[in-house]
């Protein structure tokens, strides 16, 4: 299990340190397994994934869907950060050196370099403070909460379209109201992502960068919402397209900035909020999170969703 956090004066962020006393370098890592017998059993792939992260360091960064916002156990304060992200399951499985959760709910792609306040109190340091020239891995999930207008990002969206269906119960009056709107928000948020991937990498040079996708906040199937959700059948399916966008986005800006995008919405699909087993929760949640955010069963199929792309 992790060991306890500790909290950083200065940048508002959880560090573990599981090992700072002993941190060998990779290059004696690398060493000793050329060195090891042929004899000796082939790694499995749960195993490759773990000693690709063991001896070196991990931050995750990030807004609440990487922070697990909602899920207990909580810290960092107004940020959320639970104990069960997907941040954290990673690094439980990887056992890194050290783990630094910069996650933080309601942020948006400034909070990257900018402190993130609420009402005027600092919130958070700049995310981008905790990745540091010895940073091995990186995940980040961001970009969601530029959708909005509030904090609340895309699910300031989804409620707009609950207001909107009592005026057209059977049209897609969100999709009237937005037009092209959110298309547009999407197009500023790319080049601000990668301006963000950049730094990263010019932070720390050896850091393998993973963009973590949004998960299926909204069915492939409108109709399964019926009763379910109160928003009308044609703006289901908006949502799912302005979400697909919203992937689409991270994909294409990870893949041209030296990142790995990893997919989310594939395997929590047939588990989103109006299913009868859901991965990500409602707007009126059943288990606790935050409403459309995944619960804990959703952080850990997230997590499977990093282990597994650490392991091609």
């Amino acid at each position: 299990m992790p060991r306890a956090a500790t909290r950083s004066k200065n940048s508002g962020t959880d560090t573990h340190d599981g090992t700072s006393r002993r941190r060998w370098p990779a290059l004696l890592t690398g060493c000793a397994l050329l060195a090891t017998p042929l004899t000796t059993a082939v790694a499995t792939p749960a195993q490759a994934a773990a000693q690709a992260g063991s001896g070196t360091s991990y931050v995750a960064l990030g807004d609440s869907y990487a922070a697990g916002a909602g899920i207990p156990a909580v810290s960092g304060g107004l940020c959320l950060r639970s104990d069960r992200s997907y941040g954290r399951l990673v690094a439980a499985n990887l056992k890194p050196a050290s783990y630094t959760d910069a996650t933080c709910a309601a942020a948006k792609v400034g909070a990257l370099t900018t402190a993130q306040t609420d009402a005027g109190i600092r919130v958070n340091g700049p995310q981008l403070d905790a990745v540091k020239p010895d940073t091995g891995l990186v995940t980040l999930t961001i970009g969601g909460n530029n959708l909005g207008t509030s904090d609340l990002g895309f699910v300031d969206v989804v409620l707009a379209c609950s207001g909107l269906a009592l005026t057209n119960p059977f049209g897609a009056p969100c999709r009237d109201f937005y037009k092209d709107t959110l298309t547009k928000r999407l197009d500023a948020v790319a080049p601000r992502l990668a301006d963000g991937l950049k730094r990263i990498h010019a932070k720390a040079p050896g850091a393998k960068v993973l963009v973590v996708g949004y998960p299926s906040v909204v069915p492939d199937d409108p109709r399964t919402c019926l009763g379910k959700m109160p928003i009308t059948t044609g703006d289901i399916g908006y949502l799912r397209t302005v979400l697909g966008d919203l992937n689409k986005m991270a994909a294409r800006t990870a893949a041209a900035n030296d990142a790995t995008f990893v997919d989310t919405l594939t395997p929590t699909t047939g588990h989103d909020p109006c299913s009868a087993d859901p991965w990500i929760e409602p707007l009126i949640p059943g288990k606790p999170t935050l409403p459309l955010h995944p619960n804990a069963t959703g952080e850990r199929v997230r997590a499977d969703a990093v282990l597994n792309t650490l392991r091609r």
